[in-house]
């Protein structure tokens, strides 16, 4: 009799289980395939009878790119020149001019120029504006300019550019550029190796292997692994640069998503160098994904201790899905959680406030490592001992996106002679002139305290408001202002650290600014300490 309930009442529960998923499948299906009608329409009937030409590939960027945009920043259509630079990040090799680039409206900006590349000797230096390339005017060309340095292997390029207001020409001959993921590693001291790990391609866990052993050879019996400024890449290399320092078969990150093939637990597959060594893993603000992957990974296993500042917070994976005539949906499929269970998304997209910006996390879950200690979720990895000149703050940032600091290491450069590292002194009245030409830069960045007056104070009620409440809201808007250059005291110890980083590669490139880092750097100078004192590292860990 059982029996017979359960058969009568199991199996017409699974058929209405089945049918209600089947339901929700076309439901779903009918819905997307209703809006694509839709939108093939519209787009037909628009570009026939709209007024003036139109340009159907451009109306489609555009339609596609505003609609991944109310998603997240990382979900983005690669058009077949974009998956073509998709993959040379990932694989570090590209031929081209060899620096760093940044585009603007209507020119190119040299960040940096990488030492002994085309670019460096044909005398190009930070901050050289290119305005045109071959026959192209950059400012009239619509698409990426910086794609039209990239080219074939012993090709000439002229180029046109402004330094100091004078305008210069020169011409390259491209070559291949290789992108080291590990672009520097030293000792620091007689037991203390130091290693620079830039970025996660799919260099990454061979050099930083091959950079690992060197320096025991040289004599390390300690690590200090630096992750600033590392903004992540691939995560297969992620893991296998953890697995460096971790036995195989280590579960180093869990990723969830709703299709269930993208749900997988990523675990450690070969033998590890050294799971003992001493290990101090550096980060800050612009660590993110694959450098929080290891950083956090590391902390939760009580393997590293981590210095400098709460990273930035990315716990999203993406992966390319190819399209039709050779494009691509970089899209985001999961989330990432790392050994502890916590996922160190600090940023919501799916819920934004009314100037459209993605919410912050403020609130923190707590987990724990595997040796009980307390680590939290959401908002990044929190290093296990801070340093607050890694950390950021909203003036620092306005004065880097506006290129303020960019600004004053260029002239800084050109107005006075440094020979060698050692002999640079960022001092006191370099900070006061930086102060100087801030204030005659006409640099301004509305606060978060600013937007929300200006708002009430442009809105519906601002008819209701007297004359004397007109005044006082602009004699604090003043007030406000003052403070913010009041400000560049209060955060010198960051904005300092960025003007000397910024300088030292104008003169020595980027590895004299690890050379400088050796002796100088607060974050290094902690961490050897720390390893030094062996008590207090395993006191930290435990």
């Amino acid at each position: 009799m059982k029996r017979i309930f359960k058969k009568k009442v199991v199996v017409p529960v699974i058929a209405v289980a089945f049918l209600m998923a089947s339901t929700s499948f076309k439901s779903d299906f009918f819905e997307i395939a209703k809006q694509i009608e839709i939108f093939t329409t519209l787009f037909k009937e628009l570009n026939m009878n709209y007024v003036d030409e139109t340009n159907p590939a451009e109306l489609m960027d555009t339609a596609i790119k505003n609609m991944l945009n109310d998603l997240d920043p990382y979900t983005k259509f690669l058009n077949e020149q974009d998956v073509e630079a998709y993959k040379i990040n990932n694989a570090g090799e590209y031929s081209g001019i060899g620096a760093l680039v940044r585009s603007y409206k209507d020119k190119l900006l040299i960040v940096e120029p990488y030492k002994g590349y085309p670019a460096d000797d044909a005398g190009l230096k930070a901050g050289d504006e290119i305005i045109k390339i071959g026959d192209i005017t950059i400012a009239d060309f619509k698409d990426d300019a910086s794609e039209l340095l990239k080219g074939a292997n012993g090709s000439s390029v002229a180029i046109t550019y402004k330094r100091q207001g004078e305008t210069k020409t020169t011409s390259i001959s491209r070559e291949g550029i290789d992108v080291d993921a590990v672009p520097f590693y030293k000792m620091v001291d007689a037991q203390t190796g130091y290693i620079v790990l830039a970025k996660f391609n799919r260099k990454a866990s061979g050099q930083t292997k091959e950079a690992l052993i060197n320096l025991k050879n040289e004599g390390a019996e300690k690590i200090i692994l630096d992750l600033r400024g590392n903004p992540g890449g691939l995560l297969s290399e992620a893991i296998n640069v953890t697995n460096l320092f971790v036995d195989k078969g280590e579960l180093i990150v869990t990723t969830k998503s709703k299709v269930k093939k993208f749900n997988r637990e990523y675990k450690t597959k070969n033998s590890p160098v050294d799971t003992n060594i001493p290990l101090v893993v550096l980060v800050n603000g612009r660590s993110a994904s694959a450098s929080e992957i290891v950083s956090g990974s590391l902390q939760d296993l009580d393997r590293a201790v981590i210095v400098g500042a709460r990273s930035f917070g990315k716990g999203l994976v993406q992966r390319p899905l190819k399209l039709t005539y050779g494009t691509q949906l970089k899209v985001t499929i999961s989330r990432y959680f790392t050994p502890s269970g916590r996922c160190i998304q600090s940023l919501d997209y799916w819920n934004r406030d009314d100037a459209g910006n993605a919410v912050r996390n403020t609130r923190f879950n707590d987990f724990t490592t595997r040796n009980g200690r307390k680590v939290q979720d959401g908002g990044g990895v929190l290093p296990d001992i801070e340093i607050n000149a890694l950390k950021t703050n909203t003036l620092t940032k306005a004065l880097l996106a506006n290129n303020v600091i960019f600004d004053y290491a260029t002239n800084y450069h050109y107005q006075n002679e440094l020979n060698a590292v050692s002999d640079f002194n960022f001092s006191a009245s370099d900070f006061s002139a930086f102060k100087t030409s801030v204030e005659k830069s006409g640099f301004a960045f509305e606060t978060e305290t600013e937007t929300v007056l200006k708002k009430a104070m442009s809105g519906k009620d601002k008819e209701i408001f007297g004359a004397d409440v007109q005044a006082n809201y602009k004699r604090f808007l003043e007030e406000i202002n003052k403070s913010k250059v009041a400000a560049l005291d209060k955060y010198q110890k960051e904005i300092q650290k960025n003007l000397e980083d910024e300088i030292i590669k104008r003169y020595f490139y980027r590895e004299g600014l690890y050379e400088y880092y050796l002796t100088n750097d607060e974050a290094i100078l902690t961490a050897t300490s720390l390893l030094a004192d062996a008590e207090k590292y395993m006191s930290i860990l435990k």
